[in-house]
């Protein structure tokens, strides 16, 4: 069986959530602040998309086109 090991020190997000643990959050406040956490990623993946298409000059059609395309073979 595999020993997990923790890190020796705490990334910067991570001590910058510990200091929300010492103040006692309400549930509705923690959900807005997951909330807000997502948006944030979310908001950070779709700009580095739209970057990527603009520098690779994919046109908004074609991206499409890829999100629609079924590319796995039959299993006949």
């Amino acid at each position: 069986m595999p020993v997990l090991q923790t890190p020796n020190s705490f990334s910067n997000l991570q001590k910058e959530l510990l200091k929300l643990y010492a103040v006692n959050v309400s549930d509705e406040d923690l959900l807005i602040i997951r909330s807000m956490i997502g948006n944030y990623f979310a908001e950070k993946a779709t700009t580095s998309l739209n970057n990527f298409l603009t520098d690779k000059n994919i046109s908004t059609s074609e991206y499409n086109n890829w999100e629609n395309e079924h590319s796995r073979k039959s299993s006949n």
